[in-house]
Formats: structure tokens, sequence, C-alpha cells
């Protein structure tokens, strides 16, 4: 008979607070008030990353494996999580320009756009284009995370590979008598991406608001300059340009 010497696991041991309230480490000298809460926006928009590729992993199963019910189900949560992670952005509206120019300077060359698991979600949604891998060249050697994601087909192409599995294009899904299963996986598709659309404007206002149009980033970007660019990114353009071949199509009304 064995004896379970370990403490009792409580709230506190089983999520490492101690450990996890320990890791707000301010720069500033002294501590600027206001460097608390921009740590923790940004560490905690790494945890909610850490979720959104867990569940891209799953999502990538499920499309590859034509599980349309399960793939619909991870949708759902992974548009919860980026609702989640553009709506924590609105606790940095509060940080005046003049506030945040007291700190700026202890933040050295450290920028968003050096998040590993960013680029890696980034990278997982579909992002091929050159400019994006041109950007992540800038900051050196490409990560295991991101690389590891881009040697992955495409949501867009697994989900036009489903839909091959099921005999149907994009056309007939949208131009069929529908609403199909994947007629509701490709709306959840275009929600994810719109989600992160508002993500991306809502940082772009947020930096403007901030810092201005013009001024550079920290890390030596064009700041909100090179953020405007990313709006017109794409991770789904098949499935927006379905929507222009619907209306070729769908007779005039007279």
């Amino acid at each position: 008979m064995t004896t379970d010497h370990r403490p009792e696991l409580t709230y506190g041991t089983y999520l490492k607070v101690d450990e996890l309230l320990q890791l707000q480490a301010a720069r500033s000298v002294p501590e600027h008030p206001d460097e608390l809460l921009f740590i923790v926006v940004h560490q905690a928009s790494e945890l909610w990353f850490k979720v959104i590729l867990r569940e891209l992993d799953n999502l990538t199963d499920h499309l590859g494996a034509a599980a349309t019910v399960k793939a619909l189900h991870t949708m759902r949560r992974l548009n919860a999580l980026v609702r989640i992670v553009s709506d924590q952005l609105s606790a940095l509206d509060t940080l005046p320009p003049q506030r945040f120019a007291q700190f700026r300077g202890y933040l050295g060359s450290s920028s968003g756009g050096q998040s590993h698991q960013f680029r890696a979600i980034e990278a997982m949604s579909g992002l091929r284009e050159e400019h994006f891998l041109a950007v992540l060249r800038e900051h050196g050697p490409v990560p295991p995370s991101v690389g590891r994601a881009l040697a992955q087909p495409t949501l867009q192409s697994l989900f036009l590979k489903l839909l091959a599995t099921r005999g149907t294009t994009l056309e007939q899904l949208y131009l069929g008598p529908g609403p199909t299963a994947e007629f509701l996986l490709a709306e959840a598709l275009i929600e994810y991406e719109q989600g992160f659309q508002r993500w991306r404007y809502l940082h772009v206002q947020l930096v403007e608001r901030i810092i201005g149009p013009d001024t550079g980033g920290t890390g030596g970007t064009l700041g909100a300059r090179y953020l405007q660019h990313t709006l017109r990114q794409r991770f789904f353009p098949d499935l927006w340009d379905v929507r222009r071949r619907f209306f070729e199509s769908a007779p005039s009304a007279s």
C-alpha cells in the first residue's frame, strides 16, 4: 500500500497562480503605473493564442478527415476565442499617449510583430503571400512553430478538398438549395476571418490613437502604416470571391 504524500491540490497550486503573478516584470524605473496593464494585456493575448493554435490543430485534423460537424464545433470555439482577444484591446484604449511615452523607451526593440504564436496563427490560417513571408524573414530565421504551420495545407485548401469528397463545389454550395452543413462551415470560416480582421482593425486604431498614424513601431516596423497593409490580407480568398460569382450569375430584377 502506497501513501500519496503530495500536498492537496488547490485552486492556486493547480493554476500555479503564485508563479503566474510573478511574470509581470515591469522595466520602467520607477515602475510606471500603466506598464502592468500593458504587460497583462499582451501576456493574456499570448495565452489565448496558445489555445487558438490548439484549436487550429484540431480544425486541420477535422477538415482533413472531412468531419464537418466536428469542424463546425471547433469553429464555434475559435470564433469565440478571437472575439475575446479582440475585446481585451479595449483595456489599452484607456492608455493616453503621454503616459505610454513615459515608459515606451523601456520596451527596447520588442514588438508585437515578434510574437511567434501570432505568426503561427496567421500561417495556419492561410497566409502565404510574399509580403508576409518577407516580414517573417526580417526578424531572422523563421521560428519552428511558424515553419511547421507553413508546411501544412491551408485551411482553404482543406475545406475545398472536403467539398470535393462531398461531390460539390463552392458555387453549388452557395447557388444550391442549402443551407447544408458544409455551407454553415464555410460561413463559420468567413466569420473567423472577419473576427481576425476586426482584431487587426482595432489594433490599427489603437496604435494610431496612442502613437499616431506615422510613428514607427518599437521593433523597427512602420507602425500603423504596416498594420494598415495587413487589413488587405485574406485567409479564404475563394470563399470571398464566390460571392462575386453568385451575383454575376443571379438574375437581374426586372
